[in-house]
Order: structure tokens, then C-alpha cells, then sequence
């Protein structure tokens, strides 16, 4: 009888543990699934939102990511493939340093198309690039200022003249640090109002 009932006790466990598999397999299942659909949804609406951001910051030429395994959609790699104008580049590695920097500024504005932030800090992500696409890139950024705030950190005059307030470090004395910080719009003001009391 001990036996009979130590056997259908641990029994009842091995059916409560197969069909908590089993429920665990079909919510895992479900899930992946939900994944996918997902996943390739913001992939399709990223792709489509790159080709265009690409063509806007180079002024032309095409871009496009890729899927290396389109069945195995959560374990495969991603392939960006970018062409500027006038260009045919079967490789990124061919590319000079400044486009490469400029297909990665293209591929991050087309992801926050999709999924936006408060607030972006960026680290001197236009260090590689020429003095014009310095531009482009402050003029693209200022088109996402009214949704999202960016911090940006940077050496480059074009950056900063996108700016509406600075912050400077410098340092007066050996070891000691100064922070400096100007409003752009007040300086704004404050010239137009002295401007207008000379004319």
C-alpha cells in the first residue's frame, strides 16, 4: 500500500510536470511567434525608413538591410547594404571612414523613426565626417528636436551652430575645471535688441 501510494503520488507529479511542458512549450511557441510577426514588422518599417533617411542625408543613392536567413528570422544576421550617389559598393568596407560614419547616422535616425526617445546623447557620431555632411546631419537632427531632446558632445563648429544652448569646458587654472554654458535663442535676442537700438 506505501508503495502503491509513493507510486501514484510521484505519478501525479510526472503528469503535472509533462503538462506544465507542455503548456510552457505552447506559451514559448506563442511568444516566438509574436516575435517574429513583431521583429519583421519593425524590421520591413526600419528598411523602408533607412532607404529613405539614406537618400535624404546623401541626397541620393540607395540603402537596404537584409535578412541573411529570412526563415530563421530571430537568429540571423542583419546585412546593411549602401550604395551612395554615383557609386556601385558591393561592400561597407569600401567605403571612406565619413560615409561609413554617415550610413550608421542614416541607420540610427531610421530606427528612432520608429521607435522614438525622450532623449538621444551622442557622442561625437559626426567626428568622420566633412564639413557639408556636418551640416546635413544638423539640419536632419534639428527635424526630430520636437519629440526628441539631444545631448549632443562634440568639437564640430557646424554641430554646434544647430545648437539652442552650449556647454563648454575650460580650464583657467592647471587642474581646475570651468563649465560654461550659453543659451543660443538669448544671445539671439539680446543681438537683435542691441541691433535695433543702434538702428
Amino acid at each position: 500500500d506505501e508503495v502503491k501510494d509513493r507510486y501514484e503520488n510521484l505519478s501525479a507529479q510526472v503528469n503535472d510536470l509533462n503538462r506544465s511542458y507542455t503548456e510552457l512549450t505552447e506559451i514559448v511557441s506563442r511568444i516566438e511567434g509574436e516575435m517574429k510577426t513583431n521583429f519583421t514588422a519593425a524590421f520591413a518599417e526600419i528598411n523602408r525608413n533607412f532607404s529613405l533617411v539614406f537618400r535624404e542625408l546623401f541626397g541620393g543613392g540607395q540603402a537596404e538591410l537584409t535578412l541573411t536567413d529570412p526563415e530563421d528570422v530571430l537568429n540571423c544576421g542583419i546585412e546593411i547594404k549602401a550604395a551612395p550617389p554615383g557609386k556601385i559598393i558591393k561592400n561597407l568596407s569600401l567605403l571612406s571612414g565619413g560615409e561609413q560614419a554617415f550610413v550608421a547616422c542614416a541607420l540610427f535616425f531610421a530606427i528612432l523613426k520608429v521607435n522614438p526617445t525622450p532623449f538621444c546623447l551622442l557622442d561625437e557620431i559626426e567626428a568622420a565626417l566633412d564639413e557639408v555632411n556636418v551640416y546635413r546631419l544638423g539640419e536632419y537632427i534639428k527635424k526630430f528636436c520636437g519629440e526628441t531632446q539631444f545631448i549632443l558632445i562634440t568639437h564640430r563648429r557646424g554641430t554646434m551652430q544647430i545648437a539652442d544652448r552650449l556647454y563648454g569646458v575650460t580650464m583657467p587654472e592647471r587642474g581646475v575645471s570651468r563649465v560654461i554654458a550659453l543659451d543660443i535663442n538669448e544671445m539671439e535676442e539680446r543681438s537683435k535688441e542691441f541691433t535695433d537700438g543702434i538702428l
